[in-house]
């Protein structure tokens, strides 16, 4: 047996399960490579959703493993679902956690790993790892303003018979954060009697009985917040308050695959003057209707600022197709007729997808109109790049109230949460991250953010601390 196995027979094995999705996968990747470099072996469990177009993603899994050979991937079997009452697609991320306890607990068995740390949306596999006897905990993908509301809702759910949807503009109050509209809550809890609602309230009880919750933030970063969970104000009663672990900011530690058309956009970069151009990116599952795109057109045009956009094909009306890969759109028919001509050099549309860590780090891009996706925050952040928040979906309502109200790092477009942001609140907003007073204390602020970020990440940092005790008391257990 060579010296490099007998390395890898000793490590002790730590068994990391994402959900489903890009987001949740590339953010355990990550989590993972810090473990790794800690002398832990990884094996990361994937989960094919029925519906999902996993072509692009062998290739990428194969990367990971070649540049990280401490890292593994498993995949469990194809699954077929019950049929699910709702229209949100988290609800069927749920089940498929459910209905995929079998096949982890016959895995965990086989592999008994020192540890099990899993995804939020699959707090319900902790079952498998108690009656294993392994120490299970949750790595939270998002951060601790959104923990502190998912903790939370238990306690709200008891307050009031009411529907979130049903409460309007009702101030919602969670220990933490800033109070937020009722209409800020997710979409899939806007109902309690939704099977997406009942999935989110069942899991503040796995979190609480867990060993531990590890977060990709900072301390200094969420202060507030943080310290309210570790306080137990956001614990429901009766149930354990568990410790948290915050070990970020964690972003990308590069692009993988980067197309041609992703080095076509960072070349054209490179052409621009510094911090003159605003990136326009609504990630991985934001869409727009085809009256939106032409508005945020006329907006940029009418802006005469410099930008780069990611333009992605409408959305389909199915709910199911939500994670399956979409064509290309069509450019000619989405954008107003001499748009591309008109702002030809001083403005970029990308089709699809853009390299955004990349993009973000590149010393010409001075903003970021973001859908306001924890990920797409920490890679702004760790850039120093302000933002422009425009959230979509999933907890993005709650993370620009904390990014606006708490931090100071974005500023809102007014109209999000309407139909349609208008043009010239487009034009306008842009103008002023870029031009004015307002805009500079904005950059300034989220250039002293990133200092205090990469500090925490620093060796002997308050977030690089947290991880290596957490990953000795794994190793001597």
């Amino acid at each position: 047996m060579d010296g490099h196995a007998t390395t890898r027979t000793a490590r002790k094995q730590v068994v990391l399960y994402p959900s489903p999705g890009m987001g949740h996968l590339v953010s355990m990747i990550e989590f993972g490579k810090l473990f790794a470099a800690r002398g832990l072996a990884v094996t990361i469990v994937i989960v094919k959703l029925p519906f999902e177009d996993t072509g692009a993603r062998g290739p990428f899994l194969a990367g990971v493993t070649a540049a990280n050979p401490s890292i593994t991937f498993h995949s469990f079997p194809q699954l077929d679902l019950p049929p699910v009452q709702s229209d949100h697609p988290e609800a069927i991320t749920f089940e498929v956690a459910r209905v995929s306890n079998p096949h982890l607990r016959d895995f965990l068995a086989a592999a008994s790993p020192a540890v099990l740390v899993v995804d939020f949306f699959c707090s319900v596999a902790l079952d498998v790892a108690a009656e294993l006897g392994i120490p299970g905990y949750c790595f939270f993908t998002s951060g601790a303003e959104a923990l502190c509301f998912f903790l939370y809702l238990p306690v709200l759910h008891a307050q009031t018979t009411a529907s979130f949807r049903d409460m309007g503009e009702e101030l919602v109050h969670v220990p933490g954060i800033s109070s937020f509209p009722a209409s800020h809550a997710i979409k899939p809890i806007m109902h309690r009697d939704d099977a997406a609602y009942r999935g989110f309230l069942s899991v503040s009880p796995y979190l609480c009985r867990s060993q531990g919750i590890i977060v990709n933030t900072s301390r200094s970063l969420e202060t507030r917040a943080v310290d309210a969970i570790g306080a137990g104000l956001c614990t429901p009663p009766g149930l354990p308050t568990p410790p948290v672990y915050c070990i970020g900011p964690l972003i990308k530690s590069e692009e993988v695959g980067v197309t041609k058309h992703g080095e076509g956009c960072l070349a054209w970069l490179d052409s621009q003057p510094k911090d003159s151009v605003v990136f326009l990116c609504f990630g991985s599952l934001g869409v727009f209707g085809a009256k939106q795109i032409r508005e945020i057109a006329v907006g940029l045009e009418a802006s005469g600022k410099r930008f780069l956009w990611v333009v992605r094909r409408p959305p389909s009306d199915d709910p199911a197709r939500k994670f399956e890969k979409t064509p290309d759109p069509d450019l000619d028919a989405l954008l107003p007729e001499g748009f591309l001509d008109r702002t030809k050099g001083r403005g970029l549309v990308v089709k699809s997808w853009a390299p955004q860590r990349d993009v973000l780090a590149h010393d010409a891009v001075g903003g970021f109109v973001t859908h306001c996706g924890w990920n797409s925050i920490l890679e702004s952040v760790m850039a120093g790049v302000p933002m422009l928040a425009w959230p979509l979906y999933a907890e993005q309502r709650i993370n620009r109230v904390f990014l606006e109200k708490e931090l100071g790092l974005a500023v809102a477009v007014e109209g999000y949460d309407k139909d349609v942001v208008e043009a010239d609140e487009v034009a306008s907003k842009v103008s002023w991250m870029m031009d004015s007073d307002g805009g500079r204390v904005l950059r300034e602020r989220t250039l002293e953010a990133m200092r205090q970020a990469k500090e925490a990440l620093q060796e002997g940092g308050e977030s690089d601390v947290t991880l290596a005790r957490l990953v000795e008391g794994w190793t001597l257990a």
